[in-house]
């Protein structure tokens, strides 16, 4: 006889299978088009098979733009600020968390108001730097702006201010222990899963970001793979099947990499769950 917990366990698993099936659906689909043409991917019923174009389209891609160059680009860029966003921000959080500074709540403050600005805001004012610094069509300006966030510090500081206790700061202070000691080798190896997630998340982030890039780059051995996508197709119409096979293209690295850290990046998520 099934028991009320058995019936429970069945509905959960129902609808998680569910929703993965709803989340796989997208990259599904755009696999599909990928391996089909223009007229394919618009007929009505759609077609739901994978045809056979894909390597032919794929070859494409790599012949249209430089897609290989605008990988690593990609790599380069959303690696150094995944890397960024983990050090940086977990060290500003420190700060803000532990340390005691005139101005340190007014400080924080303006950082979580920064949050409430729009992207698209920041945009003029961001380029004109860039610009003045002579770094326009160079993935510096792609790099730097991007090296730390907002929602960064302000998830670092509420995690090392839930993870690190004054009576740790304190007993490290009598050792003899500096400031820089104290977060390098206590306050970061505790917080370490959180900052791995807060990488990954900004390497995702800047994986996937158009609008800027779209903005400063120029050349095409700059693209990254966002704007190689853009460049695939032309002003007057859009093959779906070639832009979808570079966008396909485009995702493999990032599923490749959940498959090796997606345990890693859970296992972060719920021990800051838990924590905070």
């Amino acid at each position: 006889m099934m028991t009320k917990a058995d019936r429970v366990r069945w509905w959960t698993y129902l609808l998680l299978a569910l929703a993965t099936l709803a989340c796989l659906f997208p990259l599904y689909w755009m696999f599909v088009v990928a391996t089909t043409d223009t007229a394919t991917a618009t007929r009505l019923p759609p077609e739901i098979v994978p045809g056979g174009n894909f390597f032919h389209l794929a070859g494409l891609v790599f012949t249209t733009v430089p897609f290989i160059r605008s990988i690593v680009n990609s790599l380069v860029v959303a690696g150094t600020i995944g890397v960024g966003h983990a050090v940086l921000c977990s060290l500003a959080g420190f700060a803000f968390a532990k340390l005691r500074f005139p101005g340190r709540n007014a400080l924080f403050l303006i950082v979580v108001l920064t949050m409430t600005v729009p992207t698209q805001l920041a945009v003029i004012p961001q380029y004109m730097i860039i610009s003045s610094l002579g770094w326009v069509d160079t993935l510096q300006a792609l790099i730097v702006p991007g090296l730390a966030s907002a929602f960064g510090i302000f998830w670092m500081r509420q995690h090392l201010g839930a993870t690190i206790s004054d009576e740790i700061m304190h007993a490290a202070r009598i050792d003899g222990a500096n400031t820089w000691q104290i977060y390098w080798r206590i306050a970061f190896p505790l917080v370490r899963p959180a900052a791995f997630v807060l990488g990954l998340l900004g390497f995702v982030t800047a994986w996937n970001d158009f609008l800027w890039p779209f903005i400063v780059l120029k050349s095409p051995e700059m693209y990254t793979a966002q704007i190689a996508i853009k460049a695939l197709q032309n002003s007057f119409t859009v093959d779906l099947g070639l832009a979808m096979s570079g966008s396909f293209l485009a995702t493999l690295p990032l599923l490749v990499l959940f498959v090796f850290v997606g345990r890693r990046m859970v296992a972060g998520i719920m021990d800051g769950a838990f924590k905070g």
